[in-house]
């Protein structure tokens, strides 16, 4: 059976995990990454490279999309929360403003000093079980 979750219990999906994926279109080619991120009242916070990938997102003028997902396969039940927005450089006072930054690295190694913020224009999910 799947369901169509509300706004609500999608924000409180974004919550529940630490790793989402970004999805944009560069060089007419759809690109899907994955990043390690924050919540920050209604946007994601994410750190990536200066030099990297990500960098150009917010000159994008595109849809950006973000997207986290969850599944359980003994249980057979699952659930996907997905954003669409546009992305922009943060500051660095910006990003010390963010709750749990300082215990939050990320993951990949190497620099990630630059700060983005995705800020969705909609949010939409799903949840779906195995009948029984």
């Amino acid at each position: 059976m799947m369901t169509e979750l509300t706004e609500q219990e999608c924000r409180e999906l974004l919550g529940a995990t630490t790793v989402g994926r970004l999805g944009f279109v560069t060089d007419a080619r759809v690109q899907i990454i994955p990043v390690n991120y924050l919540i920050d009242g209604d946007d994601v916070v994410i750190r990536t490279a200066p030099s990297g990938l990500l960098r150009a997102l917010p000159e994008s003028t595109v849809g950006i999309a973000f997207e986290v997902d969850h599944h359980d396969d003994l249980a057979g039940s699952g659930w996907s929360v997905l954003l669409s927005g546009s992305v922009s450089e943060m500051t660095d006072d910006e990003l010390a403003a963010v709750p749990g930054v300082t215990r939050r690295t990320p993951w990949a190694e190497g620099d990630r000093s630059l700060p983005l913020r995705f800020t969705p224009a909609s949010i939409s999910g799903r949840r779906v079980r195995r009948p029984h």
